[in-house]
């Protein structure tokens, strides 16, 4: 058993008082044995996932748990989903129905065990050839059928929930124009579909950094939210989407009837061309379950008041003699791999305001880390120079500067209508780049992170103006990265993107 030498490490870690760092050593260093194995010649070593599922359970202590969860998701799960190829899908479908078989037999798990006996799922196996049925479903939407009722599972990121859901929104109120729209996921929807009076949210937490029971658990209260709609909707009139969603770990639990499910395998390799994006790849899979070809660029509904109040910044700033605006944001969703450094957000901003009459609205970002990040490069740009000025969205400025830079705090659909405002977009792949995409604004990725040309490819932006990218890679040798040279690269792309 190659497990043996870290089941000891286990053993004698869990006899003292845990210290945190070891423990995230130690989770980390079994997640990476597993892929050490699997990455040589497809090895499956079973036993370093139920070793870092007790891990992800064994205590009452939910941050201590969470930590061997994100060694789990961020170094096997995260690593399998992000190659697009149906291997490692068949591989994150059997790993994914291991740790679901591993939860149900805990003490804490009853419910869990209960919803998917109701499902009629009662071994790994039954969860195991469940998921292959699905992905090889080919049955078309039913248009004779009267739908009264649309679910639709949210992609739980930002990102991926304009890039894909936005068109399957879309092409579903084109299909079915008199069906109700539900839209199952967290409360953040509201502000990028909360314009869109057909969609009807139903809030759901997925807690990404949660531990294994954390993480199923809004799989539960997915269910709870289905049982509620049909009870107001018969189930013969009402069909479920299921966009590769994390609510249902990515297809492997069941949320429905079989008939009434309709799953978009987004990480299929041969089903589709792998030149496309998720926006195309979506209106794909809906040209074939529909039987009509159309397209639908992503798109976002913000709210009213939102982009009133940023429509009046903007107008402040343009009557005090900006000519142009670029929205920029250097937020990466808690991934440091997509993120290039300070050195080169800093040398950007700079070279940026050499066009004279130029306003950048730096989003300031969210937590307390990205923050600091914002105000740190808002102090170099002031010491070269430049005006700077700190501000929250909503509120008047200080003065009418025409140049420099203006650090702004904002939730996510106020940044949305900032950037639906301003002349440009620029900033690392994240919910930003795919909101410039729907706003039709000309936007420029810094697409660090992966070197995966298929996983880039679909996760750029996709929309009816200019998306363009300038891939940095920062997993080769962090060391050797070139800013000067990423900087002219930038500057000829937005000169090519005009």
């Amino acid at each position: 058993m190659k497990s043996a030498f870290f089941r000891e490490k286990w053993s004698n870690l869990k006899a003292q008082i845990i210290a945190p760092h070891d423990f995230r050593r130690l989770s980390r260093q079994i997640a990476h044995s597993f892929m050490d194995a699997y990455l040589k010649d497809c090895h499956y070593e079973a036993d370093y996932i139920d070793l870092l599922c007790e891990m992800t359970t064994f205590s009452e202590d939910t941050d201590l748990n969470g930590i061997a969860s994100r060694a789990l998701f961020s170094i096997i799960i995260e690593s399998l989903c992000d190659d697009f190829e149906d291997l490692q899908t068949d591989t994150y479908n059997r790993v994914m129905t291991q740790i679901i078989t591993y939860c149900r037999k805990l003490r804490a798990a009853g419910d869990l065990d209960q919803f998917l006996r109701e499902f009629r799922i009662f071994t790994h196996q039954d969860l195991l050839t469940r998921i292959k049925r699905i992905r090889l479903d080919q049955k078309q939407l039913p248009r004779q059928r009267d739908i009264k009722k649309i679910l639709l599972l949210s992609r739980v990121t930002i990102g991926a929930d304009v890039a894909i859901t936005s068109v399957i929104i879309q092409r579903m109120a084109q299909l079915y124009p008199s069906a109700e729209l539900v839209l199952i996921g967290g409360a953040k929807l509201k502000e990028i579909y909360g314009g869109n009076s057909r969609i009807r949210l139903r809030q759901v937490v997925y807690n990404r950094k949660g531990g294994l029971l954390d993480r199923l658990s809004s799989w539960q209260s997915v269910l709870t939210i289905i049982d509620r709609e049909l009870a107001t909707c018969p189930l013969e009139n009402t069909i479920l989407i299921d966009p590769d969603s994390r609510l249902s770990q990515l297809g492997v639990l069941p949320i429905i009837d079989s008939d009434n499910y309709y799953f978009f395998d987004s990480r299929s390799a041969v089903s589709f061309d792998g030149n496309l994006s998720m926006a195309q790849l979506t209106n794909a899979w809906l040209d074939r379950i529909t039987n009509a070809k159309t397209y639908r660029h992503p798109q976002v509904w913000l709210s009213p008041a939102d982009l009133h109040q940023a429509r009046q910044l903007v107008d402040q700033l343009r009557s005090s003699g900006a000519r142009r605006l670029l929205a920029l944001n250097f937020g990466v969703g808690g991934n440091p791999r997509k993120k290039v450094g300070h050195r080169l957000e800093q040398e950007l901003l700079l070279n940026l305001l050499q066009e004279p009459d130029t306003i950048i609205l730096l989003d300031k970002g969210a937590g307390d880390e990205e923050i600091r990040s914002s105000d740190a490069l808002l102090d170099g740009v002031k010491s070269s120079g430049f005006a700077v000025q700190n501000g929250t969205f909503g509120e008047p400025l200080d003065s009418g500067n025409s140049w420099g830079v203006i650090g702004l705090q904002t939730r996510i659909g106020e940044i949305a209508a900032i950037i639906a405002n301003c002349d440009e977009f620029i900033g690392y792949d994240s919910a930003c780049q795919h909101f410039a995409a729907a706003l039709n604004i000309p936007s420029l990725t810094i697409f660090a992170g992966s070197n995966n040309m298929r996983f880039i490819r679909r996760w750029s932006a996709s929309g009816p103006n200019s998306c363009k990218i300038v891939h940095v890679d920062t997993l080769s040798d962090p060391t050797s990265i070139d800013v000067e040279d990423i900087i002219i690269r930038v500057m000829n792309a937005r000169r090519m993107g005009r």
